[in-house]
């Protein structure tokens, strides 16, 4: 057992009302700079939806995450291999194009001023901020499909929906059942993180003590084997310095007991940090497991940080008190792990993300009958009402599971229930109209109890700033080294110094022996 501390975080994606201040506050202090307008390493993308880039979840298209071989039972960068690198190196055809993001302008407003006199308003022109030309038509923005999900260009080129029936979109787009939810996104910081194993020059790198996953300006080459690598599309070139750049997770606050700026500021309070303890030496085995387990292996990664043995083996490996205490009150752990409500994004790429989701329970009410909810068959199922409207729901749980549970929609099906659940459990105790019978009956489907649901409820409406963010200094000087995977071939050809950190991990060449 190798337990290791990673800075993690959960998204509540049923309190995000799209208000995108969180981008804002990347943008202005990250990414308001020449050849960083098109970077947005916090976006926030309306679902059902194509994203930012254009269908960033077709791995087909860009090549992104690992796969399984599993005749041989070993993972592999799905973009390539080792001489796949040195043959693509001078031309990679998995990038997204400036067209999958957009061309970035701004307006002449100086004409507003200098126009001569005439008859007609004069106009601010769009103007390229890449290559300072007018720009005939804008076709395309950072949130262009914003509030669009029930549109038929948007919601229906969404990967997600691959393979739906024509009733299931058709449904979609009656009237009342068009249906979106905001999914805010922002680098992941993965535990086997594929833009790391794709960089020819070893130029990215996890930070020993928080994980965070950062680019070294210094040995970045511009191979740009990095942005194909990552499925999830959040690193990004930077075309007036020549080198890659992506979401730093604002170590620098992190490293004063601060929350990033994304975190600190949104203004629907969705975003919780912090401390998990996982096992290193697990990691490899997750990463392979069967895609309908992926979810489960993941979470089986993640240990009790109550445990005495795993606070043993954390000491051992220089995890400090400091560390372990947080990890006790991290937010994040009795999201993911204790309650099991939060989510992975896409574990089938299997960079074992760690940022989760909870899933948004508004769009999964039942489908409307004469003005109210179909919940005719409650009785037959032998289910509370609300129960059964999950059954019935707006959005396709095999929508939901395709973006939260790796396909697997007993998963979604089980959150939800617990969602429910707790929504039931404080209705009758705040409303007073829900019978206690039902209550019982909800808590029990929800594999549930008073007091766990009393907690979510908590947790989620009522948190305080010291319960969403539990941030401990990270204490850079007295680091573990950094690190970076080793499980495919072309990570294991790279320069290493002896010295093993964990299974599927390897000293940071750039650290020394």
């Amino acid at each position: 057992m190798k337990i290791q501390s990673q800075v993690s975080m959960v998204f509540h994606l049923d309190k995000c009302i799209g208000c995108h201040t969180c981008t804002i506050a990347c943008k202005n202090i990250w990414t308001d700079r020449k050849g960083a307008e098109y970077m947005y390493w916090n976006n926030v993308e309306t679902k059902p939806g194509t994203g930012y880039p254009t269908r960033w979840e077709d791995q087909d298209k860009y090549r992104g995450g690992w796969r399984l071989d599993q005749k041989k039972n070993r993972l592999h960068l799905r973009l390539q291999g080792k001489w796949g690198t040195l043959g693509n190196i001078f031309y990679n055809p998995y990038l997204p194009t400036l067209d999958d993001y957009f061309e970035p302008w701004t307006y002449d407003y100086q004409n507003l001023f200098d126009a001569p006199e005439g008859d007609d308003q004069p106009t601010a022109r769009a103007v390229s901020m890449i290559t300072g030309k007018y720009m005939d038509t804008i076709e395309a923005g950072p949130n262009w499909d914003d509030d669009l999900g029930g549109s038929q260009v948007y919601a229906n080129n969404d990967p997600n929906l691959d393979g739906a029936s024509e009733e299931e979109r058709r449904q979609m787009q009656e009237i009342e059942r068009v249906v979106f939810f905001y999914l805010p996104r922002i680098c992941n910081h993965c535990l086997n993180p594929g833009c790391v194993a794709a960089c020819p020059a070893a130029a990215i790198y996890k930070r020993g003590e928080d994980g965070v996953v950062l680019v070294n300006q210094d040995r970045c080459r511009a191979w740009r084997m990095c942005i194909s690598g990552c499925p999830y599309k959040k690193t990004y070139f930077n075309w007036s310095t020549g080198k890659a750049e992506k979401c730093i997770l604002c170590y620098p606050r992190l490293e004063s007991e601060q929350p990033p700026a994304c975190f600190h500021s949104c203004v629907g309070r969705i975003r919780y940090v912090g401390l998990l303890l996982y096992d290193a030496s697990r990691l490899e085995q997750a990463a392979k497991a069967p895609q309908e387990s992926l979810v489960q292996a993941q979470r089986d990664v993640i240990m009790d940080p109550f445990d005495p043995e795993v606070i043993a083996a954390a000491k051992a490996s220089g995890v400090p008190d400091l560390k372990i205490e947080a990890a006790q009150q991290s937010p994040v752990y009795k999201f993911v792990k204790r309650w099991g409500l939060a989510l992975p994004l896409h574990a089938e790429f299997r960079t074992l993300p760690m940022l989760f989701y909870v899933p948004p329970l508004g769009p999964v009410l039942a489908k409307m009958n004469k003005g109210m909810y179909d919940t005719a068959d409650a009785d037959s199922e032998g289910l509370t009402p609300m129960m059964s409207a999950l059954e019935k729901s707006r959005m396709p749980l095999r929508y939901m599971a395709s973006l939260l549970s790796a396909g697997n929609e007993q998963i979604i099906r089980d959150v939800y229930r617990k969602q429910m659940a707790v929504r039931l459990f404080m209705r009758a105790k705040t409303a007073k109209d829900v019978p206690a019978a039902e209550v019982e009956k909800a808590l029990t489907e929800g594999n549930t109890n008073a007091q766990e649901a009393e907690a979510i409820y908590r947790l989620t409406a009522l948190p305080t700033y010291e319960e969403r963010f539990v941030v401990p200094a990270m204490e850079r000087e007295t680091a573990v080294e950094d690190l970076f995977p080793a499980l495919d071939p072309v990570a294991r050809n790279y320069p290493v110094h002896k010295g093993e950190v964990g299974i599927g991990y390897r000293r940071d060449p750039r650290r020394g022996p």
